[in-house]
């Protein structure tokens, strides 16, 4: 299993945790608000939109205040003026990270993350440092429930698409950027909905963690940047080996 795939799993864990946390509310509130300000609140004429909306109603999220969160977008309802900010950091091992965040206050953001990477043993890089290890990609989860591999791959063979791997209980496919809301149309229309789907952070090369102790410091940092009320997203490029996972999740 590769390291970015292996990250894509341990975030679909993140997902049910955040909910029962009543955290992914407010962060699929965040981004619907975003969304819609950048493409308009129609769904029919911004997919994005449309797949944020999937995802909230995922997590059972009122229809009310889903409505709320694109006329705030949308300006026709007052709201928070939130700022979208990408933070670089290093954790244990040399492993690089990339917190992406939606705030109100960026002296509070950039104050919560730096404290947390420090108590973890880790640093808040420059911004830059670590922007060349990663590459943003559209990423789609798919469930193997729903479809199967053959059938995929015939689905999106005009598709503008990198690579769809077979990760055993799921599938995941990259694209450029420019094609995300293409793959998410045809997806739409063959009645696949994907387990996830975002403009994501895809490592280009991997740190390796063979030691135990590291492992687990770099897990608990990426929870604890994940919890923080202002992250939307954290991104790393580790690359853990399945025995220590286990033992870890054991």
């Amino acid at each position: 299993m590769s390291g970015h795939s292996k990250w894509a799993t341990t975030k679909r864990h993140k997902a049910a945790i955040d909910a029962k946390r009543g955290k992914a509310f407010s962060a699929v509130s965040k981004d619907i608000t975003m969304a819609a300000k950048a493409g308009g609140g129609d769904p029919l004429f911004n997919p994005r939109l449309r797949s944020l909306i999937l995802k909230a109603k995922a997590v059972n999220m009122p229809a009310d205040n889903i409505e709320k969160a694109i006329k705030k977008g949308t300006g026709e309802l007052p709201g928070v003026s939130y700022e979208e900010i990408v933070y670089e950091g290093y954790a244990p091992g040399g492993v690089g990270m990339v917190v992406e965040v939606t705030t109100d206050n960026k002296n509070r953001s950039v104050s919560d993350v730096r404290s947390t990477l420090t108590k973890a043993g880790g640093n808040l890089a420059t911004p830059g440092a670590l922007m060349f290890t990663f590459t943003k990609k559209g990423q789609f989860i798919i469930s193997a429930e729903k479809t199967s591999e053959d059938a995929l791959m015939e689905l999106l063979m005009e598709a503008d698409i990198e690579d769809i791997s077979n990760e055993g209980d799921h599938f995941e496919v990259l694209c450029p950027i420019s094609s995300f809301d293409a793959v998410s149309e045809i997806l739409e229309k063959a009645n696949i909905q994907p387990d996830d789907s975002e403009l994501a952070w895809i490592p280009n090369t991997l740190v390796p963690i063979t030691d135990l102790e590291t492992a687990k410091k770099v897990l608990k940092l990426e929870d604890a940047l994940d919890s923080l009320e202002d992250v939307q997203n954290v991104y790393c490029n580790y690359d853990i080996d399945d025995a220590l996972l286990e033992k870890i999740n054991g």
